[in-house]
């Protein structure tokens, strides 16, 4: 029993040595078939980190792309803004014309303003109650109600004051009115003619009427006035031009070295802050370049003062 019981022990250690060395065996044959299986998992799983490696330099290409096409698509609305002022602007298309035209009529008008000779400006008329005639000009009353009051972009500052335009209706009527009045909520091209001015165009109950303008030097007899301001004095003074053939480009005070302007308010008044030149003559030009002379005027606040002198007709 002896030996039988020595011997079970052995048998354990040959079981556990074979044991161990079938498992060895498996192992190795597992090795050897993971090393010679083509394209085995191992390296597959080598191959896809591969792809992702190299789709990191892939990113910055892309992302540039994407910007590239951003940056290209964002001009797009540029054309879209420029196309939505033109197609605004098509009823008043002439007004682009009249920007371009004084350069083209330089020779003949350098001095004029947004309203230049030989320039038709289409858009609408409006009409309103001019009461006595006077307006933002500060012309006072006139028996003449043939007046308008000028868009705020076309009245530029009271340039448009006293300017005489021919309207003419798309049916043919024609009207000559004279700027004495502003009308700042009117549209550029606009002009809101007196309710007589108007009637010559069509029925009042019209309201708002299709018509085309342009400006206008007139055959008047007249001559023009002087008019210095409520509060003129040898200190301070407002100087106004009234019956002027054509628009007023500049007036200039004497100073006894030369000749100074004034500066022109939006109400039509010429301002000398610290009196130079009040009660002495005075020089006008008009946007033709035509200036006159005027001498003897004397300091008489609200009084409208006629001269001898007239612009030429154009």
């Amino acid at each position: 029993m002896v030996p039988s019981s020595h011997r079970r022990p052995a048998r354990g250690r040959r079981t556990v040595l074979v044991s161990a060395v079938a498992a060895a065996a498996v192992g190795l044959l597992a090795a050897l078939v993971v090393a010679f299986v083509p394209d085995g998992g191992s390296h597959a799983a080598g191959a896809a980190a591969t792809p992702s490696v190299s789709a990191r330099p892939s990113v910055p290409p892309t992302a540039p792309a994407r910007r590239q096409a951003t940056a290209s698509a964002a001009p797009a609305p540029v054309p879209k803004r420029t196309a939505a002022p033109s197609a605004s602007a098509r009823p008043s298309s002439p007004r682009a014309s009249a920007a371009g035209a004084p350069r083209a009529a330089s020779g003949a008008a350098p001095l004029a303003g947004r309203i230049a000779p030989g320039v038709t400006h289409s858009s609408v008329a409006t009409h309103y109650d001019a009461g006595d005639g006077d307006g933002a000009c500060l012309y006072g009353p006139s028996p003449d109600l043939m007046i308008a009051a000028m868009n705020h972009t076309d009245y530029e500052a009271s340039k448009a004051c006293g300017a005489y335009l021919s309207v003419r209706a798309a049916g043919g009527a024609s009207v000559t009115v004279r700027v004495t009045n502003e009308c700042p909520e009117c549209a550029p091209g606009q002009l809101d003619l007196s309710e007589q001015a108007f009637a010559k165009l069509a029925a009042l109950s019209a309201g708002r009427i299709p018509v085309s303008w342009s400006l206008l030097s007139p055959g008047t007899s007249g001559t023009v006035s002087i008019r210095y301001k409520t509060g003129s004095s040898r200190n301070w003074c407002g100087i106004q031009a009234i019956g002027h053939r054509n628009p007023l480009a500049r007036l200039e005070v004497g100073t006894g070295t030369g000749w100074r302007p004034l500066t022109r308010t939006d109400y039509d008044y010429f301002l000398s802050e610290d009196g130079t030149g009040c009660g002495g003559p005075l020089r006008l030009t008009d946007i033709y370049g035509e200036r006159l002379t005027v001498d003897g005027i004397a300091i008489r606040p609200d009084t409208v003062q006629p001269t001898r002198v007239q612009f030429a007709r154009h």
